[in-house]
């Protein structure tokens, strides 16, 4: 890559800068982005080779056919979003003006939003009875029951983000009388890892509790709390990856007898804070929990939660 277009539309060149520079450039977005960025990168340059037209700079007519032709196969709005932010990534490093901006891009994803259907799927919230019924089919005798058990009840208890869940290591933890109050070093919306603190409530669940067990049978004394387990149940030194903590999700629901194609990684998240509307929790005490910042985000669960409650038509339907 040889330039990156900056703010001011100054470009820059790469090879000017150091190796550190390099490095925070390379960090001002997230792996995760990067990574999705670089497979978007590639689809978009594959199907290009193959109809003989140029990725690099590429016209908006192209992408616009681009377009056209992902929404044909049945890849949603929000993905083609994120393949033009990809698209604009490349050029704007290589020091080339974006087609992205090109009204007939965005006329092109604008129809194909009214045409399909903008709205996401969501999946299903694993709420405080679902999670009853997915722990229950954990086996506690096994190291893997044990730590898939926490699993379930941390990223539920903390309303974690699955790649949140994943990254945690053991000196993130400070177990006190109440609880534990775990640092989330680095998440979604502090990509500057300022770091924020949250507190597990060891209730009737005993998240607390069952975390420890699982801490201390997995002879866990620093480094990643939640590791991958071999066929002979010897745990690996490294963090879980995020997508392991999807399918254990979906692993649980399928034998509590649920339909596994409606859980995922985000539905402990959405279960917290379903659950918690459903008690009638505080919104802002939600959302400490939660690390929104959008109230609108969280009002949207709520609403959701209530929306039977004090019907408008309850004294008369």
């Amino acid at each position: 890559m040889g330039t990156l277009t900056t703010t001011s539309n100054t470009n820059l060149t790469i090879g000017e800068v150091g190796a550190q520079a390099r490095e925070y450039i390379r960090q001002s977005i997230s792996e995760s982005t990067l990574k999705a960025y670089l497979s978007d990168g590639r689809i978009f340059a594959d199907w290009c080779n193959e109809r003989g037209f140029e990725a690099m700079p590429a016209q908006p007519a192209t992408i616009a056919d681009f377009l056209a032709h992902q929404a044909k196969v049945g890849v949603s709005p929000s993905t083609l979003n994120r393949r033009i932010a990809a698209i604009r990534y490349a050029h704007e490093w290589e020091g080339i003006t974006s087609p992205t901006g090109d009204k007939l891009v965005s006329a092109t994803l604008k129809g194909i939003r009214r045409a399909t259907g903008a709205k996401p799927e969501k999946k299903a919230a694993a709420t405080v009875d679902k999670i009853y019924s997915m722990i229950a089919q954990c086996d506690a005798k096994t190291l893997q029951g044990k730590r898939d058990r926490a699993i379930l009840l941390l990223g539920f208890a903390g309303a974690f983000r699955r790649s949140e869940l994943a990254g945690l290591e053991l000196s993130d933890i400070e177990f006190v009388t109440d609880g534990a109050k775990i640092t989330i070093r680095k998440s979604k919306t502090d990509q500057e890892a300022q770091g924020q603190t949250i507190a597990i409530y060891n209730g009737r669940l005993n998240v607390v509790g069952i975390l420890q067990g699982y801490i201390q049978s997995a002879g866990i004394t620093e480094g990643a709390l939640f590791r991958p387990i071999t066929k002979g149940g010897n745990l690996r030194p490294q963090a879980i990856s995020d997508k392991s903590i999807a399918e254990t999700v979906k692993k649980y629901a399928q034998l509590a007898g649920l339909d596994p194609d409606q859980f995922a990684g985000h539905s402990l998240r959405a279960g917290f804070i379903t659950s918690a509307a459903e008690a009638g929790a505080n919104l802002f005490k939600i959302m400490d929990v939660s690390r929104h910042k959008s109230v609108q985000t969280v009002k949207g669960y709520v609403r959701n939660a209530e929306m039977f409650k004090d019907h408008a038509g309850s004294s008369f339907l």
